[in-house]
């Protein structure tokens, strides 16, 4: 597998109280499988979409409560030298780059709008093995509070090129690498409560997201929004039922033409 440019967002996972229910619920909604648990490394569990891995679960670390959300990781070359830019950017270092074995090296961290990411130094484990497939990474978006500031930040640390859609109703934010979009911003409107902070949406690809969605209420997680239509797919958001915020997406039911972007970079 080819390296991915720095900034490209390269894995994703959750820490789940119940690990087991989490196993289950994803299993069932996204048609995961799982791999061994790793004991050597907090009891880490790999998560497979026909046999390539797409994401993992973990159970919290001793004493480390709190909801239970999904992270997203950013590929970098040098963890130290992207914490320091995070600093150097305004941004708050929650765990300092650390090695994991022979995979990689890690770095939890909190932009300035608030919303929880981690960088990811590949070693062997070089993150997804596969994307934009059922069961798979799609998409992600981050919902900020303080959208200059969570700009301003992107921007610098990952060297992203922005526009923005014209559209007085909804500010949004797409952000390019290389030619290719790799990530979206939405300003969160008073239709979030308060006390929902900034964070980052990940999108799975599903099959049939109207399915999807039924499956996931009946096993206990909460629609948030949708289904509905867009020119990349039909999507909705959900809640697992331990509280994980995520999005399904069937990409195969594009609706309608793509909004007009300007350039902002």
């Amino acid at each position: 597998m080819a390296v991915r440019p720095e900034g490209t967002p390269c894995w994703a996972d959750a820490m789940f109280g119940d690990i087991e229910g989490a196993k289950r619920f994803y299993g069932d909604v996204l048609g995961w499988t799982f791999g061994e648990t790793s004991s050597e490394y907090g009891n880490y569990t790999q998560a497979y979409a026909d046999g390539k891995a797409v994401a993992a679960v973990v159970p919290p670390m001793p004493g480390q409560d709190g909801q239970s959300q999904w992270c997203l990781y950013f590929a970098s070359r040098d963890a130290a030298a992207t914490a320091a830019r995070i600093r150097d950017n305004g941004g708050e270092i929650l765990m300092e780059p650390m090695r994991v074995g022979d995979f990689g090296t890690m770095c939890l961290a909190r932009e300035p709008g608030g919303a929880v990411f981690g960088v990811w130094q590949p070693g062997v484990h070089q993150g997804f093995e596969a994307t934009a497939v059922p069961g798979a990474y799609g998409w992600a978006e981050v919902f900020t509070r303080a959208p200059d500031r969570t700009d301003a930040f992107f921007t610098a640390l990952f060297s992203y090129e922005a526009r923005q859609m014209e559209d007085d109703a909804v500010d949004f934010r797409l952000f390019d690498l290389g030619g290719d979009t790799v990530l979206g911003r939405m300003r969160m409107t008073d239709d979030f409560p308060p006390e929902v902070p900034s964070y980052i949406n990940v999108y799975f690809v599903v099959p049939d997201c109207d399915a999807a969605v039924a499956r996931a209420t009946e096993l206990g997680g909460v629609l948030r929004f949708g289904p509905m239509d867009s020119p990349y797919g039909r999507f909705a958001a959900l809640g697992d039922p331990q509280g994980a915020q995520f999005s399904v997406i069937d990409v195969t039911r594009a609706e309608g033409e793509p909004p007009r972007l300007k350039d902002v970079s």
